[in-house]
């Protein structure tokens, strides 16, 4: 009966929050709802699902509890520092120009860290242009990103100079990033389980970090999603704990494999 009632309210969620729980391992599901269901004194799935469907503060909540990212500026450093001294380099002297995707960009720390390294890079060359697409499935999230307001520990990967030139400080000791940051990221709704790119013709797509909880299917699905959007020669970044499965090595080829980034095959 117990397996029954977490169908239903799988079923529930998925109709009311628009999430697939396909999509992720079942256990990552359960956890995040066995959480949301002690916090709110529900001991039966079945309880718990009557709750969900009559209540928007809690379908907000469970939304939140299971798309949650922790992220920072510049995370990873190593992948940042290679992205700086070579890929956008390398795409910029090819191009002119360079089209970058954050996939699962959550509350925006990743597209303005990526923004702030090729503006760093282009503002003595007025003819190069960058511009990064940004998307997440967590529309309260994206509102956050758009603001682009953070807390002190947010930006604690950069330089002194760094904030200084990027950021402006708040009143109330928080930072906000600069509008010269935010003209450069497009953020939009996307789900990465619907099977289409949010744009194509691109020279980079980061997803880290986003795939950790999806089934193996479904993760070699995303990476052939993305495999067609790149140009080629495109750049494919993984986060540091996930790997490309074997049947997908005649799509991609590594490029630093120990930082988990791929080039699209030819």
């Amino acid at each position: 009966m117990q397996d029954e009632n977490f169908n239903l309210l799988k079923k529930s969620i998925e109709r009311i929050l628009g999430i697939q729980c396909g999509s992720y391992k079942e256990e990552y599901i359960k956890r995040r709802v066995l959480s949301r269901m002690r916090i709110r004194g529900k001991e039966e799935y079945k309880d718990y699902n009557s709750l969900l469907v009559q209540d928007k503060d809690e379908q907000e909540s469970l939304r939140n509890a299971l798309t949650i990212n922790v992220t920072k500026f510049w995370r990873d450093k190593e992948v940042f520092e290679i992205i700086k001294a070579e890929i956008i380099p390398e795409i910029l002297k090819k191009r002119g120009k360079a089209r970058i995707w954050s996939a699962g960009c959550s509350t925006g720390e990743e597209p303005y860290t990526l923004a702030l390294i090729a503006y760093d890079l282009i503002r003595l060359k007025p003819d190069s242009q960058v511009v990064i697409y940004a998307t997440d499935i967590d529309r309260e999230v994206l509102k956050k990103a758009k603001e682009g307001i953070y807390d002190k520990k947010s930006l604690e990967n950069l330089s002194e100079s760094q904030v200084k030139r990027h950021f402006i400080q708040l009143e109330d000791g928080k930072y906000q990033v600069k509008q010269h940051l935010k003209d450069m990221v497009r953020f939009s709704w996307h789900d990465l389980m619907s099977g289409k790119p949010a744009t194509n013709y691109l020279d980079m797509v980061t997803c880290r970090n986003v795939t950790i909880y999806f089934t193996e299917q479904q993760k070699n699905d995303l990476a052939r999603m993305f495999y067609p959007a790149l140009v080629s020669e495109g750049f494919y970044i993984m986060g540091k704990t996930e790997f490309m499965a074997r049947e997908l090595e005649d799509k991609y080829k590594p490029y630093n494999a120990l930082q988990k980034i791929y080039r699209k095959s030819s």
